[in-house]
């Protein structure tokens, strides 16, 4: 599995407003329109419908797009091209303006960078490959291993193609820094509602990690501050997936069968997930 994008490409001008260079316009906090001043003459852009959201109960969180892109780039693999950016990584963090989801990405960040590369890498294999219950790809826990969880990524991907967005070949669309990258281009509409539809998952990897004491955690915290309070709805499906599972057949929600190994009550065990979307013997190794 790879990640999204690499950092460079998630922290461009083009796609991340606070990290914008000198002279680019960007986006107002509360505006569908802008004026910036910069080397270029003064001109006014439009924030695309898509990018705002009706939801009253929204959470006002400071550079909110160069946050979700952070959490995409930071939850992926930490390969060869993550430890190559890391530098740039660096500087983003310790950029974003004061709020609770950047202190819970610089805590993150520290522990993160404490570790040797091949200390990260072991970590993130036994943490999201090889535990069910912080798998990361999220439409595992609404649909389990049922019809209808295609049908789920097929909708998935459509949403994406008419929003514009293009994601890496050779992922599952539900893979959640996909889905944050997704979000931090789309806005708080048909971006955030994809991560919206999918809280209960997310807030069982959240508790996951939370009971594991992983440095993964803090990108979860942050992703759940944004979102805003967990609703007593999506707290009671988080509840009734931790001691049941998702769904095995079409019918209602029992204890999944395990077909890519056992981990969901917390052990490790085999790499969880469709053989062609984990590491392969010749493939990722921690």
């Amino acid at each position: 599995m790879t990640t999204p994008t690499s950092a460079s490409a998630a922290l461009s001008p083009a796609t991340s407003p606070a990290l914008s260079a000198a002279g680019r316009a960007a986006p107002a906090p509360g505006g569908t329109t802008a004026t910036v001043q910069g080397r270029a003459p003064r001109r006014k852009i439009s924030i695309p419908l898509l990018r705002r959201s009706r939801r009253r109960d929204l959470v006002e969180v400071p550079a909110r797009a160069d946050v979700l892109a952070l959490c995409s780039v930071l939850l992926g693999y930490p390969d060869e091209a993550l430890y190559a950016d890391l530098d740039l990584l660096g500087e983003a963090v310790a950029a974003l303006p004061a709020s609770a989801p950047a202190a819970h990405l610089a805590v993150f960040w520290r522990a993160f960078t404490d570790q040797t590369p091949a200390q990260a890498r072991a970590h993130y294999v036994e943490t999201f490959d090889l535990r069910r219950r912080s798998s990361l790809f999220l439409s595992y826990y609404l649909h389990g291993d049922t019809r209808q969880r295609g049908m789920a990524l097929l909708s998935l991907k459509q949403r994406y193609r008419a929003c514009g967005f293009t994601p890496e070949e050779g992922e599952l669309p539900d893979y959640l820094p996909m889905v944050l990258e997704f979000a931090s281009r789309a806005g708080t509409g048909a971006g955030e509602g994809v991560l919206r539809a999918h809280r209960p998952g997310i807030e069982l990897i959240r508790r996951s990690l939370a009971d594991r004491g992983s440095w993964y955690q803090e990108i979860l915290e942050a992703v759940s501050v944004l979102l805003g309070p967990v609703s007593d709805r999506h707290r009671t499906e988080a509840d009734q997936l931790a001691s049941s599972g998702p769904p095995s057949d079409d019918a209602g929600l029992e204890i999944a069968a395990m077909p890519y190994g056992s981990g969901w009550t917390g052990s490790p065990g085999t790499p969880f997930g469709p053989p062609e979307y984990i590491c392969a013997p010749a493939g990722r190794q921690p």
